[in-house]
């Protein structure tokens, strides 16, 4: 073979060796493809019992905040306080096969067949803020997000006793009485009044004002109607707390020494506490406890050990330290 004959021979089989461009592109496309896949978000469904609500919207924002910091996506219901449709909502939820589910139940009684609902779905469940009936049942992958209710009714109580000096005669507005707080928080009261400090107050009338602003200032005006005498209204949040004070302004039965005290330290609770109307909340740090509950439902949704009870505490607020309360 000649010279040129060989060397033709050896480009030929260089040439030969090397893929061709189209074909090396198309192989790394598969793999660059792979690479650049993009993770997809966890999906958390969240079962609100009303939207219409000052504390909760607050618990719902904290919530959406969290999502968004943890680039999570949520998708929130809103159950008008309607047992059956939250139970629908939830449903749904699951079908749609959620990664996680926050739960702010309508009525606590209804919780165990939401748990058993969720949990043969095996989709990691949170209650929020209200403590559900079956706590002590709860089963794995299933946490609750709340603040101690032991203590708030109790922090409150104490407060009206000490500004009473330990004696005189109360009213009560209760929340919904198919929501477990609203129990809770009314039975501190009670055993408040039964300690020996305050064994010289006494409750003359309790009312389900349902946590409405509206109720709240209807009820106050039944009373006042009836000409009940009373010392101070407590009441088991801010909202029934200030339309008590409503009542009593709109009947001219309003003095500034008045003690009206509420529950959760909401802004417009705030608000009446700085103008001098309402003597005393407790601060439930309900955007901490959205907060939490979106940190839980991602950690169970990772498979990751979570607390099954998960406590914001409850602080006491009074006019000489609600600045530090107030929010942005």
């Amino acid at each position: 073979m000649s010279k040129r004959h060989l060397l033709a021979a050896i480009a030929a089989a260089l040439l030969a060796a090397l893929p061709l461009h189209g074909q090396a592109q198309a192989q790394a496309q598969p793999r660059a493809a792979q690479a650049q896949a993009p993770v997809q978000p966890l999906r958390i469904g969240v079962a609100m019992a009303l939207f219409d609500d000052t504390g909760l919207t607050i618990l719902r924002n904290g919530i959406v905040d969290a999502a968004k910091k943890h680039g999570a996506g949520v998708q929130i219901e809103d159950a008008s306080n309607d047992v059956g449709k939250q139970l629908s909502q939830i449903q749904n939820m699951i079908a749609q096969r959620a990664d996680a589910i926050i739960v702010n139940p309508v009525d606590t009684d209804a919780t165990p067949k939401i748990t058993r609902m969720v949990s043969a779905a095996r989709i990691p469940l949170v209650y929020v803020n209200r403590q559900p009936v079956d706590f002590d049942k709860l089963p794995a992958g299933t946490a609750v997000v709340a603040s101690d209710e032991k203590l708030s009714g109790t922090l409150q109580a104490r407060q009206v006793c000490k500004l009473l000096g330990g004696r005189g005669d109360l009213l009560v507005l209760m929340g919904e009485l198919s929501n477990d707080s609203a129990r809770v928080r009314t039975r501190d009261i009670e055993e408040v009044l039964a300690t020996r400090e305050c064994a010289g107050m006494k409750i003359l009338d309790k009312r389900e004002g349902k946590w409405s602003r509206t109720q709240g200032q209807d009820i106050t005006m039944n009373w006042l109607s009836s000409g009940m005498k009373f010392d101070a209204i407590l009441a088991n949040n801010d909202e029934m707390a200030i339309g008590a004070i409503n009542a009593l302004k709109s009947a001219r039965k309003w003095t500034p020494d008045m003690i009206v005290a509420g529950i959760d330290a909401t802004p417009d609770g705030l608000a009446s506490m700085k103008n001098g109307d309402l003597k005393v909340s407790v601060f439930q740090n309900l955007a901490g406890q959205g907060a939490n509950a979106v940190d839980a439902a991602l950690r169970l949704a990772g498979k990751q050990a979570v607390e099954r009870f998960m406590n914001v505490p409850f602080e006491l607020v009074t006019p000489e330290n609600m600045d530090q309360y107030a929010r942005p």
